[in-house]
Parts: structure tokens; C-alpha cells; sequence
């Protein structure tokens, strides 16, 4: 094969075009153009900063959810642990319950913490379970939640935020777990070291702040976890306050309807899941018509969740609860402060125990001191009139039947002026002197000179006092002076017969009270407390001994039929004769009969008395009694100011009469024990002259109209 010089074949030349191309540079390639930002205009500029924030808030949001979660559920475990058997929170008190029965065995006042005994969610009446869920907890029953309500809580928090600004402040939202373990104090148990009383522990532990909302939820939810929902019920039904010392519905139950919380009507479940709210201010002791109001609206709450049907609900708010007859009656609430006082404080006020108290007061002369002790007040003391008294109704033995220590009867812990208020007893005095006399061997008629006299006193120079008509009667027996209250002679007769003697007769005769050292003592110039002074007069009935009075008959602790305690009063030693007794009660029947106590008279009954009126009018009494009982009544201002036309013989022996004409209305008259004298005739009737200090005799009433009688009588004859 052949070719020209240099020449390649043409298959080498192929092949060499194929194994290495020729290199070409590559074409240019068009620039693309940048995107023009986009723009975001003024209010996305000024929102990119919350775009950012808003985006870490979320990333940590989610992650600090989940450790309060992990938080919260360990403590929720943590606690559930730590909660007790529900057994041993039914009965949280912290100090127990006086339960005061009078001489029939009746209870008539409760002290303390009243609890009326367990009683599960199952036990109480289907009327008050439904009550009490339509009210606090509408979702307590359906398992909406598991100790809190969010939805509720979230509702009330908005309320309370629009209603003043706080939301943890104001209407609720808890659960009735929550409120179960605020009952609880989230398990802390009173410390008399951290808090003052029960008082400052519970108003500790229902303080709202958000960190006490936390544990509020840590224990409900703990709560959840460990009891069912029937034993959550069944410690609230035990624990709630419900008012007037309750705790519980059983206990409420009873103190308000006389029934068990299993037995309760619509109207009274409605009205003890109406005090829930407020206890205290709804207490239907305090004032039932605010009580049943609040029970009208716990109906319609009722009727809306669907437990009452429109004629159920129409029935109940048509028929309001009322109190039982005991509830209604609160008698003896003086009283009953004064037997609490009269036991050792570790079984009264202070108790830890449950304790029952057996007592002396009957509440048919209870009532009839009350009454008419109102009407008296009501009918013919001054309107308007803000002057006080006090009653003391006892037997012979010193036992107190009955006493109202203000004209206010529906308090308690308040002041007391039948054993507290220390005044002066006037004229009611005398009678110890003449039964000193008497027991010394003088006659009811031995003569005494009523003329002017006087006295001189160490330190005080002469002393003349003078009867309250300014003159003087001469020559009187004693029965005439004792009959017309005349001071000169019995200044004389306490002169005659020994100051210290008198002195020694009526502070054995149970005047504990420090008595006058001068010849004043015989006016009644010391002071004294009305039960004192009433059993005082006893000690003149039964014959001649001296008495206690008292109120406690025995104590003992709930459930035990043997006493702690049993009466310490009644009886003791004698202090005069009996004949001196007898003879100084015919004297005093004289009083009633013919002297200065004649209103206190009661027809067809023997009434022996005193009348007794201090200088300036600033206290008034009348002390007598019956063959059965012994009655005192004291008149005056707390704050020492005269009365108006007041003597012993005026007002106070009106309450005295319309107290014992109510007390002896259907017994048999008894006759009093008295001795009449050998020489004694009929004693006409004196003049009702009043005592030393003694106003006109009559009532304000009285004397405006005899003005009115008087004016008339000048127009008639044209003066």
C-alpha cells in the first residue's frame, strides 16, 4: 500500500480524532438577576422583633412544660403517698364540744365544736348530696375532673379579674376536692406554736395567693390519686363549718333541725348547703330569713342541674326550712355561759373531749323570765329606754331555774349582769339586819325610833342620813320599819344588835362581796351581784342555812354513763334560827302584803319580798319569793346613770310579778313558811313612800298619766 511522503493512514487519523477531541471553550452563559428584597412595610418591621421573641417563647414553652409536668407529678405522687386513711380525717377539731341539758334531759345550748358523729357520702340524705354538688361542684359527679376544674377555675378567675381587678380574689372555681384540701390544711396540723388559736390556723390556711393555688391543686390532685370520690365527700360532709360551733352536716343537722343529715327535706338540705358560702353570716340562728333566702337560691341551683323537677323546686321555695323548737327557742344562753364558767376549763372551754353537762334551768321558767322581762320592757318602761335588767329564778336549795342577764337574749359570751355586775343593793340589804335581830332574840315587835340621828364615821366626819319622805315616824315596830323601809331605824337596829354581827349573818348567808365597814353597810351601801343577793334569800326560805347556787348538776364525757363531776352547790351550814328564819318571813310577807312591795303581790299566793333602791336611783331591785321559789330582779344602766322614776317597788317589782305570775300559773299555792308572831294583828296598809333614794313609786307611764288626768280635770273646770 502506498502514498505520499508524511501522509498518515486514514484509519490512525480517525482513531486519534476520536481518543482526543479537540477542546472548545464554552459558551457564555446569560447572568441571572438577584431576587429584589421583599418588602415588609412599617408594621412588619416593627412586628419582627415578637416574630423572634414569639419563636423562643414557643421552643422553651414546650420544653419548661414539660418540666413542671415531671415537677407536678412527682409531687402530686410524693403527696399522695403522705395522705393518711380517709378514716382519720373525718374529725379534724381541734377542741371538743359542750353539750348543756336541761333538768329534763332536753338539750338546750351547745359550746365548742359540735360534731355529731361520722357520717359517710353515702349515709346523708340523696336531698343534701345533691345540694351540695349543685352548689359547689356541678362537675364533681361525671368525672369532668380529677381534683381541679380548670374550666370553673378559669371562669372564676375572669368573674373575680372583671369584678375587682384580682382574679385569685372573690367567687370560687375550687372543686370540692380543692376545698377538701383546704379543709385540711394540705396536711398541716395545728401548732399552738405557730399559730395564735384555731382561729388564726384556719384563717392561715383559706389565705389565697398563687403559690397557695399550687398546693391547693397538688393536693387535690394527690387527693384524687389516693381516696375515691365518695371518701373525698365524706371528709368535706365531716370537716365543713356550718356555723354556730357545727362541724359537719350531721352535727348541723341536728343543732338547726333536730334530725340527722340522712333524714333532711329539699328546704333544709338546701339551707345547710347554703351556709357553705358564708357560715356565720348565714347561720339561721343568727337570722333565719337570710338563711332562707340563700336556701331559695341553692333550689334554683337544684333545679337547674336537674335534681329537682320544676314542682319539686316551686314546693320547696313555697316552704322554707325552719329552725327545730330548741334551735328556735336559744333559751338560757346567760345561763349557760355561767355553768361553763362554773366547771373546771379543761372540760369546758377548753375541752379536747366531746362533754355533756346535766343542769338546774328549766325552760318553762326560763321562758317565763324572758317574757316577761319583754313585756315589761315593752309595755310600760319609757320608749326608747336603753336601761338594763337581770333575772335569777332558783329553788330553796340554790338550784338555778332560770336566768336572763340582759335584755338581749339571743347573745352569748356576753356580759352578764345577773353574775358579773357588782352593785349596790339598796334597801334589799335590811333584811340581814333583821334577821340578825331575830336570830339575836328580838321581836318583830320591839320598838325602834325613827327620828333624826346621826353617825360619825372615821375619816368621814357625821353622817345623818334621812328616809326618803324627808320625816320621820317616831316610834315603830320593827315589822313597821322593815314594812315602810324606813332608814333611821334600821341604821339604829345594825348599831344595836352589832355592825360585825350583820356583817358576819349576810356574808354567811353567801354575800361574798366586800362590805361596808361603816353604819352605811345597813342601807346597802355595798356592793353585790344579783345571783348573790337572790341566793341570799334562799338561804331566808329554806329555814335559815345558807346556800350555793348553782347551775351544774353532774358532767361527763360523751358516751360514758359515770360522771366526772356532780354539783358542788346547794345547802350548807345554817346561819340563823329557824324560828329567826320564819319570823323574818312573815315580816317580809308584810312587805308585799302592806308595805312598799305590793305590786309584786300575786293573787291567791303568799309573797314575801324586798323592795331595794340605791342613793341617786342608779340601781333598783326587788327580791322575793314563794313557797316553791325565789326570785331576784335588778334595774339600772350599765353605765351607772340614774333611772327616771325607778324605785324597787316600781318596774322591778312589775318583772318580778310578771315573772312568777308566769311561773306559777297551774301549780297548787304553797304557803310560806313563816311564823306569825303571838301579838301580831292586821297591819293596815301604809303608803307606797319609796325607800331611800327612791323615785315617785310609779312608772313614767304612771305619772304622765296622772299629769294628763290632772290637765284634763283644769279643762273641764276651765283653768
Amino acid at each position: 500500500m502506498t502514498g505520499k511522503r508524511g501522509s498518515k493512514p486514514p484509519l490512525v487519523a480517525e482513531k486519534r480524532t476520536r481518543a482526543a477531541p479537540a477542546k472548545r471553550k464554552p459558551a457564555k452563559q446569560p447572568r441571572r438577576k438577584k431576587a429584589a428584597p421583599k418588602r415588609r412595610g412599617l408594621l412588619g418591621t416593627l412586628l419582627l422583633p415578637f416574630k423572634w421573641l414569639l419563636v423562643v417563647f414557643w421552643r422553651l414553652f414546650w420544653r419548661g412544660a414539660i418540666v413542671v409536668t415531671l415537677i407536678v407529678g412527682i409531687s402530686v405522687v410524693l403527696t399522695a403517698r403522705t395522705l393518711p386513711p380517709m378514716d382519720e380525717l373525718v374529725d379534724g377539731r381541734i377542741r371538743g364540744s359542750v353539750t348543756l341539758q336541761d333538768a329534763y334531759g332536753e338539750t338546750f345550748a351547745w359550746r365548742g365544736d359540735q360534731f355529731g358523729g361520722v357520717i359517710t357520702s353515702d349515709q346523708i340524705s340523696p336531698n343534701l348530696r345533691n345540694a351540695i354538688v349543685a352548689t359547689e361542684d356541678k362537675r364533681f359527679d361525671r368525672f369532668y375532673h380529677f381534683g381541679v376544674d380548670f374550666y370553673a377555675t378559669a371562669a372564676a378567675m375572669v368573674r373575680n379579674f372583671r369584678n375587682g381587678g384580682n382574679p385569685l380574689s372573690g367567687a370560687g372555681g375550687s372543686s370540692i376536692t380543692q376545698q377538701t384540701a383546704k379543709l385540711l390544711c394540705f396536711g398541716r396540723p395545728f401548732d399552738p406554736n405557730t399559730w395564735e388559736d384555731e382561729a388564726a390556723y384556719e384563717a392561715d390556711c383559706r389565705r389565697t395567693t398563687l403559690w397557695r393555688k399550687v398546693q391547693e391543686a397538688v393536693h387535690a390532685f394527690a387527693m384524687e390519686a389516693r381516696y375515691t370520690k365518695a371518701e373525698i365527700l365524706t371528709v368535706y360532709v365531716n370537716r365543713a363549718y356550718l356555723g354556730a360551733g357545727s362541724r359537719g352536716f350531721e352535727a348541723a343537722s341536728q343543732r338547726y333541725f333536730g334530725v340527722s343529715a340522712s333524714q333532711v327535706s329539699v328546704p333544709q338540705a338546701a339551707m345547710l348547703a347554703g351556709l357553705l358560702k358564708a357560715p356565720s353570716s348565714f347561720a339561721p340562728t343568727r337570722n333565719l330569713q337570710v338563711s332562707q333566702d340563700r336556701g331559695a337560691t341553692v333550689v334554683r341551683l337544684m333545679q337547674e342541674a336537674g335534681y329537682l323537677t320544676e314542682a319539686e323546686a316551686a314546693n320547696a321555695q313555697a316552704n322554707p326550712a325552719t329552725l327545730s323548737e330548741a334551735a328556735r327557742a336559744r333559751a338560757g344562753g346567760y345561763f349557760a355561759d355561767w355553768v361553763m364558767d362554773s366547771g373546771p376549763n379543761f372540760f369546758t372551754d377548753g375541752t379536747t373531749e366531746d362533754v355533756i353537762i346535766a343542769t338546774t334551768l328549766d325552760p318553762r321558767i326560763q321562758t317565763a323570765a324572758e317574757d316577761a322581762l319583754t313585756f315589761i320592757f315593752e309595755e310600760r318602761a319609757r320608749a326608747g329606754s336603753e336601761a338594763q335588767a337581770a333575772i335569777v329564778v332558783m329553788s330553796a336549795d340554790g338550784a338555778v331555774r332560770a336566768m336572763v342577764g340582759g335584755r338581749d337574749l339571743t347573745v352569748s359570751g356576753a356580759f352578764n349582769r345577773a353574775t358579773q355586775a357588782l352593785r349596790q343593793t339598796g334597801s334589799a340589804f335590811k333584811p340581814f339586819i333583821y334577821g340578825t335581830a331575830l336570830d339575836l332574840g328580838m321581836s318583830p315587835f320591839d320598838i325602834l325610833l325613827d327620828a333624826p340621828t346621826c353617825w360619825t364615821t372615821p375619816g368621814s366626819g357625821e353622817w345623818c342620813p334621812s328616809n326618803y319622805t324627808n320625816d320621820f315616824q317616831g316610834e315603830v315596830t320593827m315589822v313597821e320599819a322593815l314594812q315602810r323601809s324606813l332608814n333611821i331605824p334600821a341604821v339604829a337596829l345594825s348599831e344595836l344588835v352589832g355592825r360585825e354581827n350583820v356583817r358576819t349573818v349576810a356574808e354567811n348567808f353567801g354575800i361574798v362581796s366586800d362590805l361596808a365597814r361603816g353604819p352605811a353597810l345597813a342601807l346597802g351601801a355595798s356592793e353585790s351581784t344579783l345571783v348573790e343577793m337572790t341566793g341570799a334569800y334562799a338561804g331566808i326560805l329554806n329555814g335559815g342555812s345558807a346556800v350555793k347556787p348553782y347551775g351544774l348538776v353532774e358532767l361527763r364525757l360523751a358516751g360514758d354513763s359515770e360522771p366526772l363531776l356532780t354539783a358542788t352547790g346547794g345547802i350548807r351550814e345554817r346561819v340563823i334560827q329557824a324560828g329567826a328564819a320564819r319570823q323574818l318571813t312573815w315580816m317580809m310577807y308584810q312587805v308585799v302584803e302592806n308595805g312598799s312591795g305590793r305590786r309584786a303581790g300575786i293573787e291567791g299566793w303568799e309573797i314575801a319580798g324586798k323592795t331595794g333602791t340605791t342613793q341617786g336611783a342608779r340601781d333598783a331591785w326587788f327580791i322575793g319569793f314563794s313557797g316553791d321559789y325565789v326570785a331576784g330582779v335588778w334595774m339600772g344602766y350599765d353605765n351607772n346613770t340614774p333611772l327616771t322614776g325607778v324605785t324597787g317597788s316600781g318596774l322591778p317589782a312589775d318583772i318580778w310579778h310578771e315573772t312568777m305570775a308566769r311561773v306559777l300559773v297551774g301549780l297548787t299555792p304553797t304557803a310560806l313558811p313563816m311564823q306569825v308572831p303571838p301579838q301580831a294583828q292586821a297591819i293596815a296598809p301604809v303608803p307606797q313612800q319609796g325607800e331611800a333614794g327612791d323615785g315617785l313609786g310609779f312608772t313614767p307611764q304612771e305619772a304622765d298619766n296622772i299629769i294628763n288626768d290632772l290637765l284634763r280635770e283644769l279643762q273641764n273646770n276651765g283653768g
